[in-house]
């Protein structure tokens, strides 16, 4: 039996008051069916999916308005259907969630620290979290190096193959590694998924020996990368992951791990304590 959801979100709280007193004061200008579609989106504030049956008890809206909402959500983008028949966030919600964490607080501290770091070091470095089992860059500085990839803000990255994605797994919690495996899961094959496995198992080990995961070539060609989670002392938890790469003609992976990492993981500490 489904376990009941039994406390409605802050941010659904408030969706609701402020529903409650618009209609009270019979304003014209609202949008009632519009305010209902956000109510939905709200719902996910603290959860990664909720079934049909969650959204009604958190929603306190009718089993009928949900059904043709989460049609017109899912239609959009805005709502996905998961292999269970669940919902979760779609790619459209996760658009404008890396344009608004593009801006939050602790990215906003981080862009001069990135800057700062690049030029000191010529490297590329970039901050990214994990969303349906890729990584979502949410502040990036280039390196003057000519590197192969360009990536901005709202770019994503596998997890598996990547320095900065395997980071971000080998330093989550064992709750966030379970999902961060069943976005995989839904999203790449079969004999994909085995190798991603394999690699962030190998990779959550030299995370546990030494502190940061590398990638030579196996996400490009000629790029070298080592990353590190960031700790969000706000909410105690790893909320980023931060990598710094350079053309891997350059640079042997251990010698460069030596000179790097130590440095990387001091500005990952000054960002995770900035908010």
């Amino acid at each position: 039996m489904m376990k009941p959801l039994s406390t409605a979100t802050p941010l659904l709280e408030r969706m609701h008051a402020t529903m409650s007193q618009n209609k009270e004061e019979n304003d014209r200008q609202f949008v009632t069916a519009l305010g209902r579609g956000l109510i939905i989106l709200a719902a996910f504030e603290h959860h990664e999916r909720l079934t049909h049956q969650q959204l009604c008890q958190m929603t306190k809206l009718p089993k009928a308005t949900i059904t043709r909402l989460i049609h017109t959500l899912t239609t959009l983008g805005f709502l996905r259907v998961t292999e269970h028949g669940q919902y979760q966030l779609g790619s459209s919600a996760v658009r404008l969630s890396a344009t608004a964490w593009s801006r939050h607080d602790m990215v906003a501290a981080a862009e001069p620290l990135l800057r700062q770091f690049a030029s000191e070091n010529e490297v590329s470095v970039n901050l990214a979290t994990e969303v349906e089992g890729e990584m979502r860059y949410h502040a990036c500085c280039r390196s003057p190096a000519r590197l192969s990839v360009n990536l901005q803000v709202g770019s994503a990255v596998p997890v598996a193959r990547t320095a900065i994605g395997r980071a971000f797994y080998a330093a989550s919690s064992q709750a966030r590694q379970a999902i961060i495996t069943s976005n995989l899961k839904e999203n790449l094959s079969d004999e994909d998924y085995i190798h991603a496995q394999i690699a962030l198992t190998q990779a959550a080990q030299h995370y546990e020996q030494y502190g940061y995961t590398v990638s030579d070539g196996e996400f490009s060609t000629d790029i070298l990368a080592v990353a590190v989670g960031v700790y969000d002392v706000a909410t105690g938890q790893y909320a980023y992951s931060l990598n710094a790469s350079v053309p891997s003609a350059n640079w042997e992976a251990d010698k460069y791990a030596v000179i790097i990492v130590p440095k990387l993981q001091a500005l990952a500490e000054r960002i995770g304590s900035s908010t």
